[in-house]
């Protein structure tokens, strides 16, 4: 397959980008949009130029490292899957894809596609935990947790931060991930004893670190490649009501 594309380029933080355009060849339906990007990558390289940047790590949807926005939608055409997971037969042979980075003033430009999503870090490191201050790790099936409890904790777990949800937003707001990370620890008893502090000081870090707010857009459920729901969001401000109020 062969196709044209489009990639904004950016030195750094500071510097203006701009889009350039580079044709890829005998690709196949197979490759994921990242093996692609290295195919274009070693092209550049024999040829001299700088290869573009972009973030990834395990290339298997786990991590939440790759984040490209791909003809205007967070990881591309689909549903339900990172960038990593993204397959050129998702495309049509001759097609011209955009590639751009996550738009959204808390996760700024580094370098290319790569963008600086440390502000999700912050977040997780005003509230996102379990103090344990003394003893051991206690086994996993020592608190008995009933079974759809359990589940809808998982599935809340199952964010990988990657930051699609931001990246779609109209808002750049970060609530479907911040949820997500307080109703995983909300619906478990081990969270208890920090619940209130941990909505008070997880949602006072994403409004400093200038998210916007949640206007039910529901882009965030649609792009996110883990399925998160929307009614985490809900739980999150009843959480947080829930704090103010006792």
């Amino acid at each position: 397959m062969n196709f044209t594309l489009k990639i904004w380029r950016q030195k750094n933080q500071n510097a203006k980008g701009r889009f350039v355009d580079y044709p890829v060849k005998d690709i196949s339906p197979d490759a994921s949009f990242l093996e692609m990007l290295d195919v274009l990558n070693i092209d550049l390289t024999k040829k001299g130029e700088e290869a573009v940047a972009f973030d990834h790590d395990c290339r298997e949807g786990i991590c939440g490292s790759c984040g490209i926005m791909i003809n205007g939608r967070a990881h591309g055409p689909g549903h339900g899957a990172a960038t990593c997971e993204l397959r050129m037969r998702s495309f049509k042979d001759g097609d011209a894809i955009v590639a751009e980075p996550w738009r959204a003033k808390p996760f700024p430009v580094l370098k290319d596609l790569v963008v600086d999503r440390s502000s999700f870090d912050r977040i997780m490191v005003a509230g996102g935990y379990i103090s344990a201050k003394t003893g051991g790790i206690p086994d996993g099936n020592a608190i008995l947790i009933p079974k759809p409890v359990a589940d809808e904790a998982m599935d809340a777990a199952a964010c990988i931060g990657c930051g699609a949800c931001v990246a779609a937003c109209p808002n750049s707001s970060a609530m479907l991930f911040v949820a997500a990370k307080i109703s995983h620890l909300a619906l478990l008893p081990q969270g208890q004893p920090e619940r209130k502090r941990r909505v008070e000081r997880m949602v006072s870090q994403m409004d400093a670190e200038g998210f916007g707010n949640c206007s039910n857009n529901y882009a965030c459920e649609a792009e996110c490649p883990k399925d998160i729901s929307v009614s985490n969001i809900g739980r999150m401000n009843r959480e947080f009501i829930l704090s103010k109020i006792t």
